[in-house]
């Protein structure tokens, strides 16, 4: 049992060893950790000292260049002080020696007039009248002065560079900085500098052109300018003030205000269940770098969804792939260096349909468009040709006109309403189709023809001038066209009647252009925009 307690006291007091040997070792661990940030702290202060003695060195160099320049100044101005004061009492002397000479050849003969003189007072002296004599005043004054004229100098320009020794130089010229992305409005501008940073300086002006009344003083080394124009380019240059005076102005830097909203070109944009081709006008004077097109999905509760972009768009249109069946929001920005315009005013798209006005530019003069771009008119009176006006892109034999181009891959549906006593044509047709052709005549367009005749209403599909025999026993008053790029068909149906009515198979090559013409007075209203009937789905 002794030796059990003695085993148990040793175990103890090892147990109470180690717990004392860690704990010294944490102790000492801190204190290394602690050193160890204390060596850090006087790393970085003895690198902050350097920092500071290199500045301090560095301005002491340039202060004393500056004091040297300075004391070299005014060393030269007075050596040309002196300079000058030397040669003009040098030229005082030559004119007075000069003056004393000719004074002494006067006195020479003055002497000489003297001896005269003296000969005369004798002679005067012995006459028996001795008022004579008294009567005889000789001039022996000199006419130069001896004395030299000594007029002050004007030192008071030595005095000011003296003075300016002692107080702080005017500053450099700053350095105006290039302008960066996203730093403008439409009406205003964030303008930053910098200057050196041993430079004195109370505050900064501004300039920049087109000039206004007030130059702006500032503090910062920023201003931001209002009350500008949107996209319009602005020069800039800074000055810096203290009391010594004003710096040189640094260099001039351009600076842009952002655009104005771009203008979306509602007549000019078309869409179908896959996409839609949205065209907008810049709105702005100078060009633009680019433009942003955001799309917001609607929901049928009219909330909106997730903001979506396509961002760096060059030109002013863009072919946007969208999901069918739903409604979107258009919006247009502008953008440049400045930064993104306001939104431009929202264009509604729904992909339920293809959507497409009718062209104003493709129309024959007989034609009238209304203004929402979905109907065309054919009046009664026969324009005369002299008050027609044609141009490359009008039609000038048939009265027609052309739709906006569907350049999407897919199906496409639409329907044309018109009266049962109309001739018409209708169909699809290539940009390039000869304007002074019918539709229909060439292998560049393929239509439907309604044609009266005294007997019947007559109906032909043309093709290159061909067309199969076909008849039809009811007169179509509303008329679904359906286009499949990919299948490569062109249907025409009777919607009242849900019937099939002729189906052309091609291959098209390009994209084609819906088309209409009027063979006689009447009107012609498209419908876009109506999603197709599931019978149309059959053929």
């Amino acid at each position: 049992d002794g030796h059990d307690d003695v085993f148990e006291e040793h175990k103890e007091s090892e147990v109470r060893g180690g717990s004392f040997l860690l704990c010294l070792q944490d102790k000492v661990n801190n204190i290394r950790t602690k050193l160890e940030e204390k060596v850090v702290e006087m790393e970085n202060f003895a690198g902050h000292l350097e920092e500071i003695f290199l500045t301090v060195e560095e301005n002491f160099g340039r202060q004393e260049q500056h004091l040297e320049q300075h004391c070299n100044d005014v060393l030269q101005t007075l050596s040309h002080r002196y300079d000058e004061r030397a040669a003009a009492l040098g030229e005082e002397k030559k004119k007075k020696l000069e003056a004393l000479y000719t004074q002494l050849l006067g006195c020479g003969r003055t002497l000489d007039a003297s001896k005269d003189l003296i000969e005369t007072a004798q002679e005067l002296y012995r006459t028996e009248d001795k008022r004579l004599f008294l009567q005889e005043k000789p001039d022996l004054t000199l006419v130069t002065p001896l004395e030299f004229d000594m007029p002050l100098a004007d030192l008071s320009d030595v005095k000011t560079m003296m003075d300016s020794i002692n107080i702080v130089p005017a500053p450099s010229a700053p350095v105006i900085n290039p302008q960066v992305s996203n730093s403008a409005t439409r009406t205003s501008l964030r303008v930053c500098w910098s200057l050196f940073s041993d430079d004195s300086v109370e505050y900064y002006e501004l300039y920049y052109r087109p000039v206004l009344e007030d130059t702006p003083a500032v503090k910062e080394t920023h201003c931001s300018v209002g009350e500008l124009l949107p996209n319009v380019q602005y020069e800039f240059w800074v000055t810096a003030t203290n009391t010594t005076g004003i710096s040189p102005a640094s260099e001039k830097a351009v600076y842009v205000t952002v655009p104005s909203p771009p203008v979306i070109r509602q007549r000019e944009c078309s869409s179908c269940p896959e996409a839609a081709l949205i065209r907008w006008e810049s709105g702005n004077t100078n060009p633009v770098d680019s433009y942003t097109v955001e799309l917001i999905e609607t929901g049928t509760d009219g909330q909106s969804g997730v903001t979506e972009s396509i961002v760096a768009v060059p030109t002013c249109e863009s072919l946007i792939q969208l999901e069918s069946g739903r409604q979107y929001l258009i919006y247009v920005r502008a953008v440049n260096i400045g930064g993104p315009s306001d939104r431009s005013q929202a264009f509604t798209v729904s992909t339920t349909g293809t959507v497409f006005h009718l062209l104003q530019d493709t129309a024959h003069p007989c034609l009238s468009i209304s203004e929402d771009g979905f109907s065309m008119f054919y009046g009664d009176e026969e324009l005369p040709l002299s008050a027609m006006t044609f141009d490359d892109n009008t039609f000038a034999r048939c009265v027609a006109v052309l739709g906006d181009l569907i350049p999407v891959r897919g199906r496409h549906y639409w329907e044309v309403e018109l009266d049962e006593d109309t001739e018409y044509r209708i169909g699809v047709a290539y940009e390039d189709t000869q304007r002074n052709s019918y539709l229909g005549g060439a292998n560049t367009s393929w239509c439907m023809r309604h044609v009266l005749t005294p007997s019947r209403h007559k109906y032909e599909f043309l093709h290159s001038g061909w067309s199969p025999d076909i008849r039809i026993t009811v007169n179509p008053v509303r008329i679904g066209l359906s286009l499949n790029y990919e299948r490569g068909i062109l249907s025409f149906f009777n919607v009242e009647l849900e019937q099939h009515l002729y189906t052309f198979y091609c291959s098209f090559q390009r994209y084609v252009h819906p088309c209409f013409a009027l063979d006689n007075p009447g009107a012609l209203t498209v419908h876009t925009g109506v999603e197709a009937p599931g019978y149309v789905h059959l053929v």
